[in-house]
């Protein structure tokens, strides 16, 4: 979701997947893809900023979130040696 402003200046969220048009006119027009057309103050390259932060966030969220549960898989919550005992006096 992106935060973005009608033109009453009232914030409104938008799930960017919904967007299929931005327009640029006098106004800022999306068109989402049911065919809704919404008006807001932002320029269409403020919206597309906004779109690529937002799903780069997401990205890197699921990389991050995706490394630490190896991590944790492999050496357990705090990083500590989860190999039974035996095998761990052999190091």
């Amino acid at each position: 979701m992106i935060q973005l402003t009608r033109l009453n200046n009232q914030p409104l969220m938008v799930n960017s997947d919904l967007i299929k048009f931005v327009e640029k006119a006098p106004d800022t027009v999306l068109t989402l893809i049911n065919g809704e057309k919404v008006i807001v103050l932002e320029s269409a390259e403020a919206i597309l900023q906004k779109i690529v932060a937002f799903r780069r966030n997401i990205t890197l969220g699921l990389v991050l979130h995706e490394s630490h549960d190896a991590t944790t898989t492999a050496a357990g919550e705090h990083g500590e040696d989860r190999r039974p005992a035996e095998n761990a006096k052999e190091s």
